[in-house]
């Protein structure tokens, strides 16, 4: 299969062209607004010269594609929040690349990588597939924003039924890989216990369901093989975790220490989310079925990163 990667600087995207090139199968290109950024990756993984690498300005309709998978966007809360209303155009910009590649190519398929927060700013539960997208239309604040605009995606690819665009809504994602500097409590987490620090966390209650990279992979082989469709999935994975076990769970794996304290500490960027995470599993529908629960990818992935051996 030859697969256009949009966005391949994102760590979610170099994750999923770590776990392609573990088989022979897939020619991939990897488009990027900084191609050096990707070229100096590939380098440092051993994978230089293994695919093509190109700037978004030679993205041509006449290169064939089986199949274009869009990451662009940010993956970060303090990026998001930086970036603030230009996230419309950004989001806008690459799903058109796309979007019109697949509009005079029918058979190619198009996965764009959208966001839990496409529901909405409220999590007071977890979300399922009677939730509603809920937007204070009239009250719009910049967190807002990055929400707004994966949901205008989704209406844009649904109101185009006779192509074959699927939107992953992607809640919460781990991997050794991703840059620990990031404002996630997890990498908080990580951060303390790599640099034998006590971490200062909220006492809010929160739930969190992080997909593996190797499920994430799972999913995507999942969608470009199954019967061409229109249609949207959440990302999950076999069980969700919520903060007091994640806390003791590193305390006791790993020796994190930390202090809960009663002033929320984390960026809101996106809005505040007590249970951001879903139960709607229509990937099941798909081939798709989770291999692990957050705890068990968690373990492995900062196992991972802190070169620890059991």
């Amino acid at each position: 299969m030859h697969i256009a990667i949009l966005g391949a600087t994102s760590q979610i995207a170099k994750d999923l062209v770590l776990a392609f090139s573990k088989q022979d199968s897939h020619e991939l290109v990897l488009f990027a607004r900084r191609p050096e950024i990707v070229m100096q990756w590939l380098a440092s993984v051993g994978l230089l010269g293994r695919y093509v690498i190109s700037d978004f300005a030679a993205f041509s309709a006449d290169e064939h594609f089986d199949a274009i998978i869009n990451f662009v966007g940010v993956g970060d809360p303090a990026q998001a929040a930086a970036m603030g209303a230009s996230i419309f155009d950004v989001t806008l910009k690459y799903d058109e690349i796309a979007l019109n590649y697949v509009r005079q190519y029918p058979q190619c398929r198009y996965l764009f990588l959208s966001s839990g927060a496409a529901y909405g700013s409220s999590f007071d539960a977890p979300v399922n597939e009677n939730t509603k997208a809920m937007v204070a239309i009239n009250n719009l604040q910049p967190q807002d924003w990055y929400a707004v605009a994966k949901l205008h995606a989704e209406c844009r690819h649904r109101s185009l039924a006779h192509l074959p665009i699927i939107d992953i809504r992607v809640f919460n994602y781990f991997s050794h890989t991703q840059d620990m500097s990031a404002r996630f409590l997890i990498t908080d987490i990580v951060r303390s216990i790599r640099d034998k620090t006590v971490l200062k966390t909220s006492s809010d209650y929160i739930e969190r369901d992080f997909i593996h990279p190797s499920d994430f992979y799972n999913l995507v082989i999942a969608l470009l093989t199954t019967p061409a469709t229109n249609a949207v999935v959440d990302c999950y994975s076999k069980a969700p975790i919520d903060k007091p076990t994640l806390l003791l769970a590193m305390q006791e794996k790993y020796g994190l220490q930390y202090e809960v304290i009663s002033i929320p500490n984390a960026i809101n960027a996106t809005g505040n989310k007590p249970y951001y995470y879903t139960k709607y599993t229509r990937a099941a529908d798909y081939g798709y079925h989770p291999t692990m629960t957050s705890l068990e990818g968690l373990i492995i992935e900062i196992k991972s990163l802190l070169l620890i051996n059991d």
